[in-house]
């Protein structure tokens, strides 16, 4: 990986990551193609109508099916997928924690039942890194200690001292299998936890941020509590990670949020967000939130919005997809699905410009002024 910070504006960052697949243009938005597809779309659509250089797909999902073997079998995620361009890999500890009615995590991984038959697995930090090489990522993630908001401190205070010593379990497995030929073009994020408690995310942060990670990532937000909290933390978390590497914030979230966050000196970012939001009606743009089933757009000839050049909106009317979305018609998900993406994936485009240009405060002064009127 080639990381490269080309500007500032106070805090909000302008980078370049260059991977063996991709260049990617920070700040970015990653959509979340959970299977290894963005639900309603195919990789035509990803590459072409929204020009994603970086998706994310999930190595708990990949395991169970079609399963890491097969995935690499199949040429792994590039070839098996057909999108060419970067993929990033989460671990599992998320999904240990949204699934924490079949799962427990105990000192040395996480156990868990499959949602799907119910079959009992393991996941260690040697074992996700083993996953993840067959699935091919360009930027792999370490297996984290996730708790939900609020929590102890006891529970707070294992979570970061389990993720650390995992982290450092991790890095030293995964260099081993790069000196052994394994993993060389691949990419390693260690994830920073500690609630929102400022001196247990310096405590997470310092001794993740001394070992030899490509990229770090901040985990744990997002997960109960409040906006003014989130914010604050990262706010805080940012000034222990390097300036020379990737800072990516798991899981996060509103337009506003990635507003907020690139502010605080946020790079990455991905959600799910835009995708299931598009399928339960509710479309974002640059004036804020539509909720496309509502009778008062029956008759509506604008596009979503007027401001959107996506193929949505350049070619049909609020009262076309009001249509759609009633009778439950297909085209409807893939349509609203791309337009979602296209504004999220576009409104970092619009921040990386004005950063270059150093007017990012001036940007963001027009973002929420917008949702004002």
């Amino acid at each position: 990986m080639e990381f490269t910070l080309e500007a500032t504006s106070k805090n909000a960052r302008a980078c370049t990551i260059k991977t063996a697949h991709s260049t990617i243009k920070t700040p970015v938005f990653m959509p979340v193609g959970t299977l290894g597809s963005i639900k309603a779309l195919d990789m035509d659509d990803v590459l072409n109508m929204l020009g994603a250089e970086i998706i994310l797909a999930n190595t708990y999902h990949m395991y169970l099916r079609p399963g890491d073997k097969t995935v690499a079998k199949m040429g792994k995620l590039h070839k098996f997928t057909t999108f060419p361009k970067s993929f990033l890999t989460d671990s599992g500890g998320f999904q240990a924690f949204s699934l924490s009615d079949i799962s427990k995590p105990k000192e040395n991984g996480i156990e868990f039942r499959s949602h799907i038959d119910g079959s009992k697995h393991f996941f260690t930090p040697k074992k996700v890194i083993d996953i993840q090489n067959n699935l091919g990522s360009d930027i792999m993630m370490i297996l984290d200690d996730l708790v939900a908001l609020p929590a102890t401190q006891e529970r707070i205070k294992l979570s970061i001292e389990r993720t650390t010593a995992w982290a450092r379990e991790s890095i030293e497995y995964f260099r081993e299998k790069q000196v052994n030929g394994i993993g060389v073009e691949q990419n390693i994020f260690a994830i920073i936890q500690g609630g929102t408690d400022k001196a247990f995310r310096t405590k997470s942060a310092t001794e993740l941020c001394a070992l030899d990670f490509d990229g770090f990532a901040i985990g744990g937000l997002s997960v109960g509590e409040l906006n003014n909290e989130m914010y604050d933390t990262v706010e805080h978390t940012t000034q222990y990670m390097p300036k020379d590497k990737p800072r990516y914030l798991m899981g996060v979230g509103t337009p506003e949020d990635l507003i907020e966050n690139v502010e605080r000196g946020v790079d990455m970012f991905d959600c799910v967000m835009p995708t299931r939001n598009a399928r339960n009606g509710t479309l974002f743009t640059s004036f804020g939130k539509v909720n496309i089933k509502g009778a008062k757009f029956k008759e509506d000839e604008a596009p979503i919005d007027p401001e959107c050049k996506c193929i949505t909106c350049q070619r049909y009317s609020r009262a076309y997809l009001n249509h759609l979305f009633r009778t439950r018609e297909i085209a409807y998900f893939r349509l609203a699905t791309i337009h979602n993406l296209h504004y999220y994936l576009n409104l970092m485009r619009e921040v990386r410009e004005a950063i270059l240009e150093d007017r990012f405060t001036e940007y963001k002064k027009e973002f929420y002024r917008k949702r004002a009127k």
